[in-house]
């Protein structure tokens, strides 16, 4: 499975009190906290002078409201794709991140009850394919640990942690696709 020769823009969602404690998310359902917030008024301020058609974000609710507060700056609404939501971890959500984690993206551990990292790149590419289908230019709102399976479907390293509320624009090319991150506003 491949990914749609498109362009389009990235943001992972602002910071939670679990990504301020480095502990592993997953589908636990973990709010932005007022950092996370402020991230991304920033973000939405940064990508008011980019050209955006279309809005999909994951349905957890860090990321949904993340795209909420960009759309209401950009005037779009937000489209809902569950299989942008972020991985599974099974029994470590809610724990320290470790080192089974390079595991997992090897493909040489996968934690009990969680999704291997394979099947989350597929995920992730079907969910970004119908995303880059819509008339562009896309924005996708989503995590951490979906876009290390989108970094690895588009020949980049996965092993990369994503700022929270960094915008990217994410362009196809000859080997790999390149990333481009958007420069945010001073904070006030």
């Amino acid at each position: 499975m491949s990914l749609n020769p498109i362009p389009f823009w990235f943001l992972r969602h602002g910071e939670t009190d679990w990504n301020a404690r480095g502990l592993s998310q997953g589908s636990t359902d973990i709010p932005l906290n007022a950092n996370g917030q402020a991230q991304a008024r920033r973000a939405a301020h940064a990508l008011a002078g980019v050209e955006i058609a279309a809005i999909v974000a994951s349905p957890l609710a860090r990321a949904r409201v993340t795209a909420e507060i960009v759309a209401e700056t950009l005037g779009l609404p937000v489209r809902l794709d569950p299989e942008l939501r972020e991985v599974e971890f099974g029994v470590q959500e809610g724990q320290p991140m470790g080192e089974w984690y390079e595991d997992w993206i090897a493909g040489a551990y996968t934690p009990p009850g969680a999704e291997s990292f394979a099947a989350l790149r597929a995920r992730a590419i079907r969910a970004i394919n119908r995303a880059t289908a819509l008339p562009g230019p896309v924005l996708v709102v989503a995590h951490g640990a979906l876009w290390r399976a989108f970094r690895q479907a588009a020949g980049l390293s996965p092993n990369v942690r994503t700022p929270n509320a960094l915008p990217l624009r994410a362009e196809p090319g000859a080997q790999a696709w390149t990333l481009t991150a958007l420069d945010l506003p001073a904070e006030p």
